[in-house]
C-alpha cells in the first residue's frame, strides 16, 4: 500500500505548499497538481488490490489506538478509485469556477486546505479498519466539508445551511459511536476484523447494531427522513464542492452501510422490509421535490436523495434475496447498487459542474430567469443534456445500466414462492418505475427552461462565450464516461463483481455477463442507426425556405409567452398537492390593457415545515429560559458550573 499512502501524503503536502504562494490562482493550481498525482498513486494501489488481492498496512499508533490496520480489499479499492478520480476532476474544475471570486479579492488559502482534507479523509475512511481512528477521520471529513460549504460565509443563508449540515452530521456520529461501542465492547477490540465473529451468535444484538449503523450512515447518505440537510447545504456550497459532496461524499454513507451488513450479516426479515419501504419512499420523495424546484442546484440536491433511494433499493433486494437464499437475485441487486454508486457519482458530478458553469456566467441558480443558453454555452448545455439523459436511466448512457440490473433482480425475485416477497417486489418495482417517469419530467423541465427557448432576463442575454477549458475538460471527461459505460454495460458489471465478492462468496455471473453483452450489441446498433440517419439527413437536406405566415396577432415571440418552470410541472404538482407546502406570490392582471401580472410559487419541504421547524422553535423556547445566566457575571458562571459538577458526581455515585 505504499503508493496509496504516498498519494495521500502528496495531496496533503500540496495543500500546505499552496499556502506559501501569494497568487490565489497558483494556490489552486498547486492543489490541483497534488490531487492529480495523488489520484494516480491511489488508483494504482487500488487497481493492484483488485487484480492481485487485498493490500494491508499496519501502523503502530500507541496504546490508545493499538495496532491500526489500513486495508485495500475489493470494496475499499472500488471506493478509492472513484473517490480519487471524481474528487480530482472537481478540484481541477475549481480553477475556473473560483476565478471570478479571486478577481474580487477572495482568499482561497483555507479553501485549498479543506479541499485536500476532504479528499484525503474520504480516501482514508474507506480503508481504515480501526473503530476509534475511523470516527476521527469521519469527523475530519464532516468538518472539512462544513468549511467548504460556508465558502461564502458573508451570506447569512450560507452560514445557516452550514450549521444545519453540521448539526445533522453530529446527530449521525452519535449513532455511529453507539454502533461501534456495541461492536467493540463485544469484540473486546477496535479492529474491524474481530466484529463479525463477536456477535454472530447474538441475533438480537446484531439487529440492534444494524439499525444504529443504518441510521448513522444513512444520515450521511441522505435517506428520508434524515435528508433535510442535503437540499440546504448543496445549493449554498460552490459547485465543485457540491459535486464532491453529492457525487462522492454521501457514498461514504453507503460504504458504511455495506460494512454494517458485513459485520452483522443479514438482519431479520421485518427490518429488511422496513429498509426496502424506506429506500423506495426516499427515491419517490426525492424526485417529487426535485421536480417542483426552480433552483437548479436545489433540484439536483433532491435528485441526489432520489438516487440514494435507488441505491438503497438495490441493497434491500440483495438482503431480501440473501435471506431467502436466492444468489442470482442477490448478485443482481448488489451489483446494480454498486454500479449505480459509480454511475451516480459520474452523472451527478457532471450535472453539478454544468450547473456551476451556468452560475458563473449568469450569477443565478433560478432557472426561471434563464433560457436560450444552448446557443451561447453549447458545451455546457451538451454536458448537462448528457447528464440529464443518464440520470433518467435512458440508453445509451450509464444510468440505464444500473437501473436495468435492479429491474432484472425484480424479475428474478418472481422465482421466490413467498407472498410477502411478491408484495415487496411489486411495491419496489412500481416505485422505481414511477421514479423514472418523474425523473424524465424533472429533467425535461430543467433542460428546456434553462437551455432552450428565448432568454428570460438580461442575465441570460449578457452571456457571450462558454466557460474556460479548466471547467469544460472535466465536464467533457465525465460526459464521455457516461456514454462509454452505457455502450458496454458488461464490463462495468464485471468491475462491480469485485466489490460484490466482499458480501457474496464466489459470485456466479456468467449468464448475466452474456446477457449484458447482447444488450451492448443492441445499444451499439441503436447508436449506429442514429448516426446513419443523422448523416443521411445532412447529405440530402436543403436549406429551408422561410415564409412569413399570419402571427395570430403576435408580431414577435417574447420570453413572456414561454412556459415557466412552475407552469411546466403544474399538472404534476396539483396531483400531488398534499405532499407539498406551496407558497405563492400572485399579482393578477387588472384592466383591459394590464401592464403587469406576476405569479411565483415556492415549495417547502413538508418535513422541515411540520417536523424540523417546530422542534427548533421548542428548543429556542427552552433555551431562552437560560438567557439570564449569560449576564457576564463570572461568579455566577462558576456557581452554575459547580452545581452541575455536584449533580454529575452524585449521579455517578448512584449509578456506580
Amino acid at each position: 500500500m505504499e503508493n496509496y499512502f504516498i498519494g495521500i501524503a502528496v495531496l496533503i503536502c500540496s495543500a500546505i505548499i499552496s499556502l506559501f504562494f501569494k497568487n490565489q490562482s497558483t494556490k489552486l493550481k498547486c492543489v490541483s497538481i497534488g490531487a492529480i498525482l495523488a489520484a494516480c498513486a491511489t488508483v494504482s494501489a487500488a487497481t493492484k488490490a483488485l487484480i492481485v488481492g487485498n493490500q494491508e498496512c499496519i501502523l503502530h499508533l500507541g496504546s490508545i489506538f493499538q495496532n491500526v490496520r489500513f486495508v485495500l480489499d475489493n470494496l475499499s479499492a472500488f471506493f478509492v478509485i472513484f473517490i480519487s478520480i471524481m474528487s480530482t476532476l472537481a478540484i481541477i474544475y475549481s480553477n475556473g469556477y473560483l476565478t471570478p471570486y479571486i478577481n474580487k479579492g477572495k482568499d482561497v488559502s483555507a479553501h485549498c486546505i479543506f479541499l485536500a482534507m476532504l479528499m484525503a479523509s474520504m480516501l482514508l475512511v474507506v480503508t481504515c479498519q480501526n473503530a476509534l481512528l475511523f470516527l476521527i477521520i469521519w469527523e475530519l471529513m464532516s468538518l472539512s466539508s462544513f468549511f467548504l460549504v460556508i465558502f461564502e460565509h458573508e451570506k447569512k443563508e450560507v452560514i445557516n445551511s452550514g450549521i444545519k449540515y453540521l448539526v445533522y452530521m453530529h446527530v449521525s456520529v452519535i449513532f455511529i459511536i453507539l454502533f461501534f461501542v456495541l461492536l467493540s465492547t463485544n469484540a473486546m477490540s477496535l479492529d474491524f476484523m474481530t466484529f463479525k465473529e463477536a456477535i454472530k451468535d447474538n441475533a438480537n444484538l446484531a439487529n440492534l447494531i444494524f439499525i444504529f449503523g443504518f441510521i448513522g450512515f444513512g444520515i450521511k447518505a441522505g435517506f428520508v427522513p434524515f435528508h433535510n440537510w442535503l437540499p440546504d447545504a448543496h445549493p449554498q456550497a460552490p459547485s465543485h464542492v457540491s459535486a464532491m459532496m453529492s457525487g462522492v461524499m454521501i457514498k461514504t454513507g453507503i460504504y458504511g452501510i455495506l460494512r454494517t451488513i458485513q459485520f452483522t450479516s443479514i438482519p431479520k426479515i421485518a427490518v429488511i422490509y422496513a429498509i426496502l419501504i424506506l429506500t423506495a419512499i426516499t427515491a419517490l420523495y426525492g424526485i417529487a421535490y426535485a421536480t417542483v424546484q426552480k433552483d437548479i442546484k436545489k433540484m439536483l440536491a433532491y435528485s441526489s436523495i432520489e438516487n440514494i433511494g435507488i441505491i438503497g433499493i438495490g441493497i434491500s433486494i440483495y438482503m431480501l434475496a440473501t435471506y431467502f437464499n436466492h444468489p442470482i437475485m442477490a448478485l443482481l441487486g448488489l451489483c446494480g447498487s454498486l454500479v449505480h454508486i459509480l454511475n451516480h457519482s459520474i452523472f451527478k458530478e457532471l450535472l453539478f459542474l454544468s450547473a456551476g458553469s451556468v452560475y458563473v456566467k449568469t450569477h443565478t441558480k433560478d432557472m426561471e430567469v434563464l433560457g436560450g443558453l444552448i446557443k451561447k454555452m453549447p458545451m455546457t448545455a451538451l454536458c448537462f443534456i448528457i447528464g440529464g439523459i443518464a440520470i433518467c436511466a435512458l440508453p445509451p448512457f450509464n444510468g440505464f445500466v444500473s437501473e436495468f440490473l435492479i429491474y432484472l433482480s425484480f424479475i428474478k425475485a418472481l422465482a421466490i414462492d413467498n407472498f410477502g416477497v411478491f408484495i415487496a417486489i411489486l411495491f419496489a418495482f412500481s416505485a422505481l418505475a414511477l421514479v423514472g417517469t418523474m425523473a424524465i419530467l424533472c429533467f425535461t423541465k430543467t433542460i428546456s427552461i434553462t437551455f432552450l427557448g428565448l432568454e428570460r432576463s438580461e442575465k441570460a442575454q449578457s452571456i457571450e462565450t462558454d466557460n474556460p477549458k479548466s471547467m469544460l475538460i472535466p465536464m467533457g471527461l465525465l460526459g464521455s464516461a457516461c456514454f462509454v459505460i452505457g455502450l458496454f454495460p458488461q464490463y462495468i458489471f464485471q468491475y462491480a463483481l469485485k466489490p460484490a465478492s466482499v458480501l457474496i462468496e464466489n459470485p456466479q455471473a456468467g449468464e448475466t455477463i452474456a446477457f449484458l453483452s447482447s444488450v451492448s450489441k443492441y445499444i451499439l446498433i441503436l447508436v449506429g442507426l442514429i448516426l446513419v440517419i443523422t448523416i443521411v439527413k445532412k447529405l440530402i437536406s436543403k436549406t429551408p425556405q422561410i415564409y412569413s405566415t399570419w402571427g395570430c396577432g403576435y408580431n414577435k415571440l417574447t420570453s413572456k409567452v414561454q412556459y415557466s418552470a412552475a407552469s411546466y410541472v403544474s399538472p404534476f404538482s396539483s396531483i400531488l398537492k398534499p405532499l407539498f407546502k406551496r407558497n405563492t406570490d400572485v399579482r393578477k392582471a387588472k384592466g383591459l390593457f394590464p401592464k403587469e401580472a406576476h405569479y411565483e410559487a415556492e415549495f417547502d419541504d413538508i418535513e422541515e415545515v411540520y417536523v424540523i421547524n417546530p422542534i427548533i422553535k421548542l428548543d429556542e423556547k427552552f433555551l431562552s429560559k437560560f438567557e439570564k445566566i449569560q449576564n457576564g457575571d463570572i461568579q455566577q458562571y462558576i456557581r452554575v458550573g459547580l452545581i452541575f459538577l455536584a449533580i454529575a458526581l452524585i449521579a455517578a455515585l448512584i449509578l456506580g
